[in-house]
């Protein structure tokens, strides 16, 4: 009978790191991982091994800020997404008097209260009225009437800023203000083609009141130092 042929020995020594099966980055931060994975295990090698000069006491792991974070605003309301252009023009028509006081009063509180991915506020008028009024009430201020928010309700829907969905329901303008992401946004705006057989002067485009346009507003402060510069004559 002959004897088996003797096992061959094992080689000690660190085993190969296999190769990462995903391409990329991914296969990138597989290779920094099986390499970290192997040094973490040498460090509780020693630390079990008591021929060991050194024991591992704790693994330490940083994380850096995730990008991904979600915002962090003021209420519990949430945040919707607005127009710079729009945010601007806003500004420029109440300092030349272009809308009233109640017209962005109204418009900025339905705006702000839309259902999310919707672009649709649920208010009667005489809600957006107590709704305005909530602080004017506790402070003795002046308050608005319901028969002014009627009017200016009519007047946002005339500047394709908000239409009537029937049944206390307030359609915003989701190009100019919207709560939710892009392709909630670009499914409300099919269906607001579709109402209206896809006409590009229908709401909500063809944005008024008339004589606003977009553009970029130009704004010098070239001339700050100068004014710093003067001595007061009176």
């Amino acid at each position: 009978m002959t004897s088996d042929p003797p096992a061959r020995r094992r080689q000690r020594g660190p085993r190969p790191v296999p190769a990462p099966a995903a391409a990329g980055n991914d296969a990138e931060y597989g290779d920094i991982l099986a390499v970290l994975g192997q040094q973490l295990g040498e460090k509780v090698a020693q630390a079990t091994d008591p021929g060991g000069r050194r024991r591992l006491k704790g693994v330490h792991f940083e994380y850096a800020a995730d990008p991904r974070s979600v915002h962090d605003m003021a209420g519990g309301a949430g945040y919707s997404l607005a127009s710079n252009w729009f945010t601007q023009l806003l500004a420029q028509l109440a300092v030349a008097n272009s809308i009233t006081k109640s017209q962005l009063c109204v418009f900025l509180f339905v705006a702000g209260g839309q259902v999310p991915g919707t672009g649709i506020a649920q208010y009667t008028q005489q809600e957006i009225t107590d709704g305005l009024n909530k602080i004017a009430a506790q402070k003795g201020g002046k308050m608005i009437t319901r028969s002014t928010v009627n009017r200016a309700v009519q007047a946002l829907c005339g500047y394709n800023w908000v239409e009537k969905a029937g049944n206390g329901r307030i359609q915003i303008n989701v190009r100019l203000w919207f709560q939710g992401n892009s392709t909630a946004q670009h499914e409300v705006l099919a269906e607001i083609g579709d109402k209206h057989a896809h006409d590009p002067e229908a709401f909500p485009y063809a944005v008024g009141p008339e004589g606003a346009h977009q553009e970029e507003l130009d704004l010098d402060f070239g001339s700050e130092a100068s004014f710093r510069g003067r001595k007061r004559t009176g």
